[in-house]
């Protein structure tokens, strides 16, 4: 299995907190926060693949490009950067040993919380 850094997601991401399109959430909510599987699908119709690719920090190679299996590590709600979403990505990176996804999502972690990034 091989996942990588999704870097035009990252690169969306932080454009998103410097735009200020936030939720200052905690880790805890992520899984009330977290779009479901009905808004996943209708996003899907509306924007497409390349638009739903850019809510998620990993790319799973060995998945087709257009399954969701092919994402992985979402961030937000299609339409802010949840900082519970942050967390909880940055907390399974570690977890399953991606550490180029974990540096993005830490450095996003700092973004949220107004630190250097």
């Amino acid at each position: 299995m091989t996942v990588k850094l999704n870097e035009k997601a990252f690169e969306h991401a932080k454009y998103l907190i410097n735009k200020g399109q936030t939720v200052k959430d905690v880790r805890d909510d992520w899984s009330e926060h977290a779009p479901t599987a009905a808004e996943q699908n209708a996003y899907l119709d509306k924007h497409g693949w390349s638009d739903y690719s850019l809510w998620f920090l990993g790319i799973h190679s060995d998945m087709d490009e257009e399954t969701k299996g092919h994402y992985e590590f979402p961030y937000g709600d299609f339409r802010r950067v949840h900082r519970c979403g942050v967390i909880s990505a940055e907390s399974r990176a570690a977890q399953y040993d991606h550490p180029d996804i974990q540096n993005a999502l830490e450095k996003l972690h700092e973004l949220l919380d107004g630190e250097h990034a």
